[in-house]
């Protein structure tokens, strides 16, 4: 599920719908999910932030997109500088998720415990390579 190819270190934004459209793009990229994916995950967090704590924001669809998910898949971005996520909250790690059937509270229950951790997200924000990140994330697979 975690793979090289959904990973981007050292990431800058201008603002959360900026970083919520990469994490969505690199989806698209990596064959989990298709273009309708993207405007979901801005639909879930016009309903509900998706900012988690800890410097990290978890952008994932809401509920009626799941025909827009073809495989689970994530993708992680490392945002060393922060990036603004709304009522003060700056994000610095941004996890995207796409649930295929049932597995999406299974996959947000693993990254949250990796992530639950501050010194594991300076960590992973510190990464100075794709698979340095990854190894952070050994428990998720």
């Amino acid at each position: 599920m975690l793979t090289e190819q959904t990973v981007e270190l050292n990431a800058s934004f201008a603002g959360r719908d900026e970083a919520i459209r990469r994490a969505g793009e690199l989806l698209v990229a990596n064959g989990n999910v298709d273009e309708r994916y993207i405007d979901s995950m801005f639909e879930r967090e016009q309903s509900v932030s998706t900012f988690m704590g800890n410097a990290v924001a978890i952008p994932h669809g809401t509920n009626e997109s799941k025909d827009a998910v073809l495989s689970s898949g994530l993708s992680i971005i490392t945002v060393p500088e922060g990036v603004d996520y709304g009522d003060g909250n700056v994000a610095r790690l941004i996890v995207g998720i796409a649930g295929k059937g049932g597995e999406h509270l299974e996959i947000l229950s693993q990254i949250a415990l990796v992530v639950s951790e501050e010194e594991n997200v300076e960590k992973i924000v510190a990464s100075r390579s794709k698979e340095e990140l990854l190894a952070h994330f050994d428990e998720v697979e």
